[in-house]
């Protein structure tokens, strides 16, 4: 029987001069922005469109907006929603939420319209950030939820000088600039109200505070809120910069994973943030201007998905890139493949980097990552090594007990960064979260594994049914639901099928009412429908229509056989 993993942790010879052991200071998350603020005044915090803002005025800009929140009545343990992509707005929103200690309920602009209606309820918001470009989804579904008030934001409201009269002149002549009405206001008008207001505000957040609520499918396949804590994303910063062991004061994040996500708002953000870093604020993604940035702004450390590291390759002028600067590159959100790992490890080299791509693995329901490829060392087919104060065990499926060394079972793990629980959901909380033997926590991710003699972990496969595209997690149950409540559709499977992009592309296989012929009027209808109810990036890109579907010896529709059957003729047509 293998070791608990707790007692003599067999990876720890691999951190070197890492601490295994970390002293957490039990505060808020702006509390460490703030002391990094006192730290590195003129540091570069964030840059976003060349527009740089130094620490000591991104603080001055978090205590300002706090102060806008208490002017319209957000105070603490209040939720907000943050609807927005990588702008300073978010960012800025992010941290005066926590200093006033209210919650910040991170969600996906691009969300379908009853997606956001769940999540603005469920966190019971009293308040919506977005941008102007999605004000008119927001205001008409409003009505339908318990928030009360509608902030806008325009993206120049973080650029100054040329770059503010460029955008306005080109991309911001397109964009409708909503006027302000009783529930609906400015985000300039709200940073006014702070300047005006005459209160005091007051950290008086600690570690074990709720500070944010991420979204994430958990365990049945049902999208949940996520309860972290301040303690949660603290540690987290602090064990990256820790394991990362090359994550310096002034250097640059590449920051474009999303601040709605995990891997963006702890990695990107928080942790560039607490270690003195400069956060290159990316809104959207455009692989010609991903280019760009790696050649002008030469970034010490990127983040992303397999999709973006392929994706990268396939750029035939990548190998002129001097990369020479770049301490440390990490890959998440899905399985880097051996072959992958191998062929972007050339690319860095050819480009003048002595370092590798490192595999992370995590789920939001530790924030991100808790389990990294070593800088200096690896293990061909490893997620890598825990990071320092995370602990990871093989247990038997069903069970609490662990597994021998490379047998196979479900990966659980405990540590600072486990999440406090998924929001209004007792019993999920329950299955996923288990007291074991020894008396610790253990998160149970639903994911099947390995460790080996020296502690490396083997990510195998998901015990959950979920599809991995670009690096999101999409629950096919979901969708099928949503398919499933068009009057013409009977019944629905939707399966991931492999995509040399995405990894995975998603495809519907769907049975009308009533035997009905799948003609164009109804196609289309139903793709209409399943438009407006799927997140854009969970929408199917393949609708295939079909009499019946093959059933498991319970009557269960057998996606597995739909998955083989797409893998045989994706062979023939090769």
């Amino acid at each position: 029987m293998a070791t608990n993993a707790l007692i003599n942790a067999p990876w720890l010879k691999y951190y070197d001069d890492v601490p295994h052991n970390l002293d957490y200071p039990n505060c808020s998350m702006v509390h460490m922005v703030l002391a990094t603020a006192k730290k590195y005044p003129e540091t570069a915090a964030y840059e976003f469109f060349g527009c740089k803002q130094t620490y000591k005025t991104f603080a001055d800009e978090i205590y300002l907006c706090a102060r806008g929140l208490l002017a319209i009545n957000v105070k603490k343990s209040d939720k907000v929603t943050i609807c927005m992509p990588n702008t300073p707005q978010a960012v800025i929103m992010f941290y005066a939420l926590n200093l006033i200690g209210a919650v910040a309920n991170m969600v996906h602009p691009l969300s379908a319209e009853e997606e956001l209606v769940g999540f603005i309820n469920d966190s019971d918001s009293k308040a919506v950030l977005t941008l102007d470009q999605f004000a008119d989804k927001l205001d008409t579904i409003l009505p339908r939820t318990k928030a009360q008030t509608l902030i806008l934001a325009g993206a120049d409201d973080g650029l100054r000088g040329i770059t503010k009269s460029l955008y306005l002149m080109t991309k911001g002549r397109k964009i409708k600039r909503r006027k302000t009405k009783d529930n609906i206001l400015r985000y300039s008008d709200l940073m006014k109200f702070g300047s005006l207001y005459t209160g005091i505000v007051t950290d008086e957040m600690r570690g074990d505070d709720v500070a944010a609520i991420l979204y994430s499918g958990g365990t049945s396949g049902t999208s949940k809120g996520i309860l972290l804590t301040n303690l949660n994303f603290n540690a987290l910063a602090m064990q990256t910069v820790a394991a990362g062991d090359c994550v310096v004061p002034t250097n640059i994040m590449l920051a474009i994973m999303p601040v709605f996500h995990g891997f963006g708002l702890g990695v990107c953000l928080h942790t560039a943030f607490v270690a003195g870093g400069t956060a290159l604020l990316i809104p959207q993604f455009s692989l010609k201007a991903y280019m760009k940035i790696l050649k002008k702004k030469k970034p010490h450390y990127i983040a992303g998905v397999p999709t973006l590291f392929e994706a990268m390759l396939k750029q035939p002028d990548i190998r002129k890139i001097d990369m020479s600067q770049m301490a440390g590159i990490f890959c998440g959100g899905d399985s880097l493949s051996i072959e992958l790992k191998r062929k972007v490890d050339e690319l860095l080299k050819e480009c003048g980097s002595t370092e590798q791509i490192r595999e992370g693995y995590g789920l939001t329901e530790c924030v991100t990552a808790s389990c990294l490829t070593p800088r200096k060392f690896h293990r061909e087919g490893s997620i890598g090594i825990p990071y320092p104060d995370m602990y990871y065990k093989i247990v038997r499926r069903e069970t609490t007990e662990t597994a021998d060394y490379n047998e196979e079972g479900e990966i659980v793990i405990s540590g600072p960064t486990v999440m406090k629980g998924y929001n209004n959901n007792e019993e999920e909380t329950a299955n996923t979260l288990k007291t074991h033997e020894d008396g610790r926590i253990w998160l149970h991710t639903g994911d099947l594994g390995v460790m080996d003699e020296d502690g490396f972990i083997y990510f195998r496969q998901r015990i959950k049914r979920m599809i991995v595209s670009s690096g999101y997690s999409i629950y096919p149950s979901q969708l099928e639901n949503a398919i499933e409540s068009h009057e013409s559709v009977l019944i629905s499977c939707v399966i991931g099928i492999p995509d040399e992009y995405k990894m995975q592309k998603i495809k519907a296989f769907i049975i009308l009412r009533n035997e009905q012929e799948a003609t164009d009027e109804i196609k289309s209808s139903i793709f209409e429908h399943c438009r407006k109810n799927i997140a854009k990036y969970a929408m199917p890109s393949e609708f295939e229509y079909r009499n019946e579907l093959p059933r498991t010896i319970i009557g269960k529709v057998a996606y597995l056989e739909l998955e083989k059957e797409e893998e045989q003729c994706r062979k023939k047509n090769n």
